[in-house]
């Protein structure tokens, strides 16, 4: 019997990819474990290995096809035994798999002229807003799409704020009421129409560039983010003299390697993640994730560190930073971040974590706040280390000062939590001796 391969669902949030490469061509023979196709997600490059033996009857999605929906077919493989032939002719007779306007078509309520809406005689006309969320799958409880269909809403039009986005019963309660959660005559949150803005400029004084798979992604989830969490902002500022004169000794006796170079040279950044993981561990209430169910308090401090990649930015977590050495710390995130520009880096590497830090102070940024990465509670915004005037016992002295700024998720860590946190991080970095014991 034939076995199909379908296009594998590589993350939780994944609904399509890229079909990057093959690695075997019709008629080879294909065993378990064999590396049969290169997929590219919207995060990471990932080899896709065979589960089935046998021969690969039918290439179906050629190499180089991009956004091929989860789950549609993608090649068919004649078990052992069987005509290759006979299991090649299978695949002309599956049906395509639905595109993601035809799934967001099936779960919108029919008009009520229909002959599905005569049976519904308590519903509504269904109110034509923009779509919340951008034309992709709508994912929503079984009650919130009773109640919208009963409204005469449409699902697609509502803003989510369950998990990941999911629309739940009090969303759809918000539109009916006149709330915040629909889009409709909503122009912060629909924008202006691509013909729109390029009417603003002269025809052929600007070059179109498409957005590829990975910068469709953040603005969708950027988007989400900022629409569905609650931010609060906290600023404090630290003095890392203290911190640079460790750092610099630490460095001063790395042993050298193989190559005879230096074993390790640690940054700033370094001693930022284990402050951070010391302080979630400190202030546990702040090391949460928030769920409609419950709050889910982590027992460990699982650290996401912005690492920009062509076309934007992915989220390596160091796992139980808490427990790791601040050299160790290092020597990870050097190899994060050198597999994340290539896309190497696997799904479980940057999903989940339960805070993130982003530093933009190599740049001369002094100071700045960024967008909470769900299902993260907590991203903290790390500023540039600076020469300052300050007055310490009545003098006038220099001392090496960065600001940094920590978004919250107000649902899960109020601003006295947020604050209580960002204190125990000021401790650590300003005091590292407390890290090293």
């Amino acid at each position: 019997m034939p076995i199909n391969i379908l296009m594998p669902a590589l993350s939780p949030t994944m609904e399509k990819g890229n079909l990057a490469k093959w690695f075997k061509k019709e008629g080879d023979k294909v065993k378990p474990g064999d590396v049969i196709a290169e997929i590219e997600t919207d995060k990471a490059t990932m080899e896709y290995e065979a589960v089935d033996e046998g021969v690969l009857a039918k290439i179906v999605v050629p190499a180089g096809t991009e956004d091929v929906p989860v789950n549609q077919l993608i090649a068919v493989l004649a078990s052992e035994g069987e005509d290759v032939k006979k299991a090649a002719a299978t695949a002309a007779k599956m049906p395509a798999a639905p595109s993601a306007a035809k799934l967001v078509a099936s779960q919108i309520p029919a008009p009520m002229q229909s002959a599905g809406a005569a049976r519904m005689p308590t519903a509504q006309p269904v109110r034509s807003m923009p779509p919340a969320n951008g034309g992709g799958r709508v994912f929503a409880s079984p009650l919130a799409r009773r109640l919208a269909r009963e409204a005469g809403f449409d699902i697609s039009r509502i803003v989510g704020s369950g998990p990941h986005g999911r629309v739940i019963a009090r969303d759809v309660e918000a539109a009916k009421s006149g709330g915040t959660r629909t889009t409709a005559g909503g122009p912060a949150i629909q924008g202006l129409s691509d013909e729109k803005i390029r009417a603003l400029y002269e025809p052929g004084s600007y070059d179109v560039v498409p957005h590829d798979n990975v910068r469709k992604i953040i603005a969708q989830r950027l988007v989400l983010a900022k629409l569905t969490i609650p931010h609060f902002y906290l600023t404090v500022t630290c003095t890392i003299d203290s911190l640079l004169a460790a750092r610099a000794d630490m460095n001063a006796v790395a042993p050298n390697g193989a190559d005879g170079q230096p074993a390790y040279k640690l940054s700033i950044n370094d001693f930022v993640i284990k402050a951070m993981a010391l302080a979630l561990m400190k202030v546990p209430d702040a090391n949460v994730t928030w769920t409609e169910g419950g709050m889910l308090k982590h027992r460990h401090a699982d650290v996401g560190v912005a690492v920009s990649i062509p076309g934007g930015l992915i989220t390596p977590l160091v796992r139980k930073a808490e427990a790791k050495e601040i050299v160790a710390i290092s020597h990870e995130m050097k190899d994060y971040s050198a597999r994340a520009r290539t896309r190497k880096l696997k799904p479980e590497e940057y999903q989940g974590g339960s805070t993130a830090i982003s530093n933009l102070g190599m740049y001369g940024i002094e100071e700045f706040a960024a967008i909470i990465n769900p299902p993260h509670a907590t991203i903290l915004a790390v500023g540039a280390a600076e020469e300052r005037a300050i007055v310490r016992d009545g003098k006038v002295v220099v001392a090496t000062q960065m600001k940094v700024t920590l978004s919250t998720d107000h649902r899960a860590v109020d601003g006295a939590l947020g604050a209580q946190l960002l204190a125990a991080f000021k401790t650590y970095i300003e005091s590292p001796v407390g890290m090293m014991i």
